[in-house]
């Protein structure tokens, strides 16, 4: 998922969470979930991404 895309579910997330509130529909809910379980995993996906970067790169000693 690039940033645009990730973006873009945040916002559809959103929407659906201010719909249940509104609502208390349980298909905004269900939307709602699923919607956050699609970016929690799209997050720790990039922060494996980076770890391993980070374990890579040799330590800076003038950066710390």
């Amino acid at each position: 998922m690039n940033s645009r895309q990730f973006f873009d579910r945040v916002a559809q997330l959103r929407r659906f969470q201010k719909e249940y509130f509104a609502t208390r529909s349980r298909e905004s809910l269900q939307q709602a979930k699923a919607l956050e379980k699609e970016i929690d995993d799209e997050i720790a996906r990039v922060q494996k991404i980076l770890a391993s970067r980070e374990q890579q790169q040799p330590p800076n000693l003038f950066n710390q």
